[in-house]
């Protein structure tokens, strides 16, 4: 530049100034560019090369299972194929609109004739042309095999070209072995993975398990070839149920229950089977059912789990726990003589009628004859508060806290006031209220089992996937519904409703003693407001053997066509169901006959192979007429109960007007005052009993 004239070299200095300008201005200008693409906005771009890229799945863990008490299966998940389709991918490499149109209605053809599918409802997916579509979920093994073949560039005929972007994805399906077994109770699972009812809704947290997000990587056809944070299965697993259930004697009662409601062509029926001394349920059934493996052929009603959510009048198996209260009170002696009115009562502007016409009747032999009117006596001479108060000990009136859906509390007495006079003895008989029949059977179970109202137990405990005890419900105590003395001498009480002259001798079983009770209950008419003069609800509750119940049965037929009576309907059902039951659970019968003179079931429809059963008849008690001579004036005879068992030596002491004493069990062999003596009526008589050698 030293050899060019100044103004020459001032010109070039201004442009090469000019020009090293523009480059720094360009050059900052980048620098600013890269620094806010690579620090101010680089989690965003970072983010959006990750989408690009990474894949992120939903991992759906395996469902737990559900067992009865003895590991037997009752509901479990297996895993069937599902058909996805990436359509980015199907249409890779075609770029014009038309072409692309054409290979999606010749794909959407060819895989609805695949999995049997509308060909245009498929055009309509694949038309979105998003990533990720379901095509069809959980289809059987030809159908897979099917779409692996269309996705096989080797398998195709000439002239065709494999579908691409096809994928066949395992995913989890619930199967109940045991079909319709236990279906009210288990519920069913959606195609979503969520429980719909019953225990699957219920319990639905505990069984789905835990869901994840993984991170991988994918190639450029979208396939997974990398993953990170893979999880143990077994820790995304969900929990399994293990119930108190026994699929053994579940499979008794649904098939007897079947039998009889298609025998007597009720509207529907209700059974439990319970432990009294646990308050474990053995056994939960109610017909109509449905098969949970194709719930979706199933009507709602066949759904409804009837044993929790069915409110129905009681009737007359009120008055077990009407006698409780009033024994538990004092306000009845187990002596009394309580006259019933030939049959007949008026009790203000309402009158009460009983089936079997009598006057004078000791409780036990109301409770046989079922009385209405010497019920309502007792209950009114115990009173409203005492009568209300005892039916929520035993736990009407509220739900009973199994773990499923729906469970009705029942209906005791309006809210805001007590009963009247007419509802109390309404009340005392089971009309006027609603109970379930899951609350009948909790609340014989207490007589049961000595008085303990128990917490029922449908669950007995939750364990993890590697067999770890979550939870468990060991049994419990809500509270005393009655004192243990009451809560015997009602046992002894309920065996003479299934001797000769009982409303249930049609339960009688040979070899056990069977305490229970009959209810034949008119059922309300909504349109008149008026009880119905065809529509019943037959049942019998009670349990076995009377003196040491290994089991009580609670058995509802609602609306039945043929018959409608209690102890004709219900009695045998809840006879073949515990008699199955006992020999299930190895309970061996005992020398004890049935204290029936004859039983006969030649009449009921749904065992008529089971021949007629006729026991020795027992020798009557003795009375003071059998004693030498007339006791003095103003006393009678104590009467010779010797080798009697408890329960007739209680009614032969009793038919003189004197107080039965009890000590030990077994066969009478010492009283006091000794046979024969003369005592004043009322005086206490000690009755000492040992087991027979």
């Amino acid at each position: 530049m030293r050899n060019l004239p100044p103004e020459r070299a001032k010109w070039m200095r201004l442009r090469m100034g000019i020009l090293c300008g523009i480059l720094a201005i360009g050059l900052g200008g980048f620098v600013s560019s890269a620094y806010r693409v690579q620090v101010e906005d680089g989690p965003a771009w970072r983010e959006t090369a990750l989408n690009q890229r990474n894949r992120r799945l939903h991992v759906e863990p395996k469902r737990g299972s559900v067992y009865d008490r003895n590991g037997a299966s009752l509901a479990i998940s297996v895993e069937v194929p599902s058909v996805t389709v990436d359509v980015v991918e199907l249409l890779r490499g075609v770029e014009k609109p038309d072409l692309q149109a054409e290979l999606i209605r010749d794909a959407s053809v060819r895989l609805a004739a695949a999995l049997k599918l509308d060909a245009n409802e498929v055009q309509a997916k694949l038309t979105s042309k998003r990533r990720f579509i379901w095509l069809k979920r959980r289809i059987p093994g030809d159908e897979a095999a099917q779409i692996r073949v269309l996705g096989d560039p080797k398998a195709q005929a000439p002239g065709q070209k494999a579908i691409k972007g096809l994928s066949i994805d395992g995913e989890g399906k619930r199967y109940y072995p045991g079909r319709e077994l236990l279906g009210p109770v288990l519920g069913f699972v959606a195609p979503d993975g969520e429980g719909k009812d019953g225990l699957e809704l219920s319990m639905n947290e505990e069984l789905r398990g835990h869901l994840e997000e993984m991170h991988g990587i994918r190639d450029r056809a979208g396939r997974m070839i990398f993953s990170e944070g893979a999880t143990d299965e077994q820790a995304l697993a969900g929990h399994d149920v293990h119930l108190a259930i026994d699929e053994g004697i579940q499979h008794v009662v649904e098939r007897e229950l079947d039998i009889a409601q298609r025998t007597y062509e009720t509207k529907g029926a209700m059974l439990v089977v319970m432990d009294p001394m646990t308050g474990e349920v053995l056994s939960l059934a109610s017909t109509p059912g449905y098969n949970p493996n194709d719930y979706g052929d199933s009507e709602v009603e066949a759904r409804r789990d009837r044993v929790i959510s069915d409110r129905f009048e009681p009737g007359s198996v009120m008055k077990v726990f009407t006698f409780s209260a009033a024994l538990a009170a004092g306000s009845l002696k187990p002596t009394e003589q309580i006259y019933c009115e030939k049959g007949t009562y008026k009790l203000a502007n309402v009158t009460i009628h009983d089936t079997h016409v009598s006057e004078w009747l000791a409780p036990t032999q109301i409770l046989a004859k079922s009385s209405n009117i010497g019920t309502l006596k007792i209950a009114l001479n115990l009173g409203e508060p005492g009568l209300y108060s005892a039916f929520r000990r035993f736990g009407f009136g509220e739900a009973t806290g199994l773990p499923l859906p729906g469970e009705a509390q029942g209906v005791l007495r309006p809210k805001g006031r007590p009963w009247f006079e007419v509802e109390t003895a309404n009340a005392s008989f089971g009309q006027g209220i609603s109970v379930t029949t899951m609350q009948l059977a909790v609340a014989m179970s207490a007589i049961a089992n000595g008085g303990k109202l128990m917490e029922p137990i449908l669950v007995r405990k939750i364990t993890d996937a590697r067999g770890n005890v979550v939870r468990e419900w060991p049994p419990h105590v809500r509270r005393e519904a009655v004192p243990a003395h009451v809560a015997k001498m009602m046992s002894e009480m309920l065996t003479a409703v299934v001797e000769e002259g009982g409303t249930g001798v049609e339960a009688a079983m040979n070899g056990y003693r069977v305490a229970g009770k009959t209810a034949t209950a008119q059922k309300a008419d909504p349109a008149t407001g008026k009880y119905s003069e065809d529509k019943y609800t037959a049942s019998f509750v009670g349990f076995v053997p009377a003196e040491k119940p290994r089991l009580v049965v609670a058995v509802v037929l609602d609306e039945p066509m043929i018959g409608r009576y209690g102890g004709d309907l219900a009695g045998p059902l809840f006879r073949r169901v515990a008699e199955s039951s006992l020999r299930y659970l190895g309970v061996p019968p005992s020398n004890a006959q049935p204290h029936i003179g004859q039983v006969s079931r030649t009449n009921d429809p749904a065992d008529l192979a089971l021949a007629t059963l006729k026991p020795k008849k027992l020798a009557d008690p003795p009375t003071e007429n059998t004693m030498m001579g007339p006791p003095p004036p103003n006393t009678v005879r104590v009467p010779d109960a010797s080798g009697l068992a408890a329960r007739d030596a209680v009614r032969a002491v009793g038919s003189v007007g004197l107080v039965p004493e009890i000590e030990g069990t077994g066969k009478l062999v010492r009283q006091n005052p000794q046979p024969g003596s003369p005592v004043p009526k009322g005086s206490s008589v000690r009755l000492v009993f040992e087991p027979a050698s």
